[in-house]
């Protein structure tokens, strides 16, 4: 049996997931391949760093907030954007994550273009530094022990506008049982 792929959905981290990079973050999955492993980026981690200190041509572009987002612990001297169409076309640079049907709306910008090339084309886009990896089977098993969470999200996922309150947003939108997890403590100890 083919294993379905992942791509376009969101990991919501759960309280067994003991790793500090993950405490509640919402990943979204960009490429998984059964063999070769998944690639997904951390949508609620900005950090302090403007765009502009590092990609200076993209400023412009960016869906505010205008910092680099922290998309993971592997290769944080990396940069991948995620973008949004305008309209129905697919801009030159940009290719769908042609995931869940939802979420194919957003795809992956190559930053070695000319900005000039995807401004017209361009809605929303956000710019992370290194990505979250997982080698083959790696995550299915961490999905197996309850560490992760897997949703489909909605292309407004990726672009908050407050991307602190995304984690809890996303679960409350579940209902039931997730939306109580979206309220856990830090140290359930101090409960």
């Amino acid at each position: 049996m083919e294993e379905e792929s992942r791509t376009g959905q969101l990991l919501a981290a759960t309280p067994m997931l003991g790793d500090v990079n993950f405490r509640r973050t919402i990943v979204l999955i960009v490429e998984d391949d059964p063999e070769e492993g998944t690639l997904g980026v951390v949508l609620n981690r900005p950090s302090e760093i403007p765009v502009q200190q590092v990609l200076e041509p993209w400023t412009e572009l960016v869906t505010g907030p205008s910092v680099l987002f922290q998309g993971g612990p592997v290769s944080p001297d990396s940069a991948l954007a995620l973008a949004l169409p305008r309209g129905e076309n697919e801009p030159i640079g940009w290719r769908s994550l042609s995931g869940s049907k939802l979420m194919s709306r957003i795809g992956l910008v190559d930053l070695g273009a000319p900005p000039e090339l995807l401004a017209d084309g361009i809605a929303s886009l956000r710019v992370f530094a290194g990505y979250a990896g997982w080698g083959a089977g790696q995550l299915e098993a961490e999905i197996d022990i309850g560490a992760w969470l897997v949703l489909d999200g909605i292309p407004e996922d990726a672009f908050a506008d407050e991307p602190d309150r995304l984690y809890p947003s996303i679960l409350r939108r579940q209902g039931g049982e997730m939306a109580l997890l979206s309220t856990y403590p830090d140290d359930p100890v101090l409960n």
